[in-house]
């Protein structure tokens, strides 16, 4: 009896996908079936996939900061990139085994435009082995300021777009606590964080504002959504970014303004440059 083609028999993967991938990304099982849960997991790739996929339209250069496995970047090139004729997948991992895993991987998949370095979003900045110009940056789970250095790679390669799902967001927060006293003297508002399970919450959406602001401030139109059920993670705050060459004009103002009101100004150089 001939075997059945597995993308026939299985309608969510679409014509062309590695198979594969898929089955190293554990959302197909060795044998090729889809459970479900990987079904469910298939469909958290697609949503985030949906997001990104308009911001690729003439895309040369993507980089991916916090790249872990890289799935993101496995996925975008295997779905929308490795059927161009040019466009590469940057993945930036700070961890040097994943990194050769990576490596081995896309050989393996015949994905000659990936590539992987091993260095923290932070080195990144100054690296020479990535591009002077990128079109898309990516930084998914970064946890706590790798989002903001993502941020700031992002800004000095010019980057068209850029794609955040925050994690983590630690300092604000932190700052905010250790200035507490001084806050709740100060004015009533400081009620709103009086309690740790407050702090950390208003902390976490003040970083996001703040991020937000930063990013008017250079030029970029932003919006904010929610990406669902990605990782089953309550961290679930997507942020888009695009070039449109016209800063907000009171952006950077509002930041300050912001800064101001919770205490923490000295947290400036992070989100007002």
């Amino acid at each position: 009896m001939k075997k059945q083609n597995v993308t026939a028999a299985i309608p969510e993967i679409r014509p062309g996908q590695s198979i594969e991938l898929l089955k190293e990304l554990h959302i197909l099982t060795r044998d090729g079936k889809l459970n479900q849960d990987s079904r469910r997991k298939l469909k958290q790739v697609y949503h985030l996939a949906q997001f990104i996929e308009p911001l690729l339209d003439g895309m040369e250069t993507l980089v991916d900061h916090g790249a872990g496995k890289s799935y993101l970047g496995f996925i975008l090139y295997d779905l929308y990139i490795k059927s161009r004729a040019s466009g590469e997948v940057i993945g930036i991992e700070s961890r040097r085994e994943l990194v050769e895993k990576s490596c081995e991987l896309a050989q393996r998949l015949g994905f000659p435009r990936m590539r992987f370095i091993a260095s923290t979003v932070e080195e990144a900045l100054a690296s020479t082995d990535l591009p002077s110009s990128v079109d898309v940056v990516t930084a998914l789970h970064a946890c706590n300021t790798a989002t903001d250095d993502a941020i700031r790679f992002a800004l000095s390669r010019q980057a068209r777009h850029i794609v955040l799902v925050p994690c983590c967001q630690a300092e604000v927060a932190a700052t905010m606590r250790a200035r507490k006293a001084e806050s709740l003297a100060r004015t009533p508002l400081a009620e709103l964080w009086r309690h740790p399970i407050h702090t950390r919450e208003l902390g976490s959406h003040l970083t996001n504002v703040l991020r937000c602001l930063l990013l008017e401030s250079h030029g970029y139109d932003v919006t904010v959504t929610e990406l669902v059920g990605w990782e089953h993670s309550m961290k679930n705050e997507l942020i888009i970014a695009s070039q449109r060459g016209k800063p907000r004009k009171n952006a950077r103002e509002r930041a300050e303004a912001i800064l101001r009101e919770f205490n923490i100004e000295e947290l400036a150089p992070r989100f007002t440059y």
